[in-house]
């Protein structure tokens, strides 16, 4: 009974043609349609920023590992004027990773509204 009558109120004070009913009709509607949506796309940047700044490092330390392992098996790339090939091995790995990365962003599920 008393959720009707909040209801009904809510329906008046909404049905309400003074300045005071509009503002409030016009304040309910900016939080609904607002801070929603703002509250999830926080979150969503929170965790990708999270995710990107440690498969960031992640990746950095992977590189140099594999730096380390190429100076180390190759010993012939790793002193005279061979040494150079390792660190273009891992430039060459990093732009693979990076082209990877971005062909994999579906630009499309970016902008798909949620049922």
């Amino acid at each position: 009974m008393a959720n009707r009558l909040d209801d009904t109120s809510a329906a008046r004070r909404s049905d309400d043609p003074s300045i005071g009913g509009i503002v409030d009709l016009v304040k309910s509607y900016a939080k609904q349609e607002t801070l929603g949506p703002l509250k999830g796309a926080g979150k969503w940047l929170a965790f990708g920023a999270i995710g990107a700044v440690l498969l960031g490092f992640g990746l950095a330390l992977l590189l140099l590992g594999v730096l380390r392992l190429i100076q180390t098996e190759w010993e012939w790339a790793a002193r005279g004027s061979w040494s150079w090939i390792s660190y273009l091995v891992v430039l060459v790995a990093c732009v693979v990773i990076i082209v990877l990365s971005i062909s994999r962003i579906n630009k499309a599920s970016l902008n798909k509204e949620r049922d």
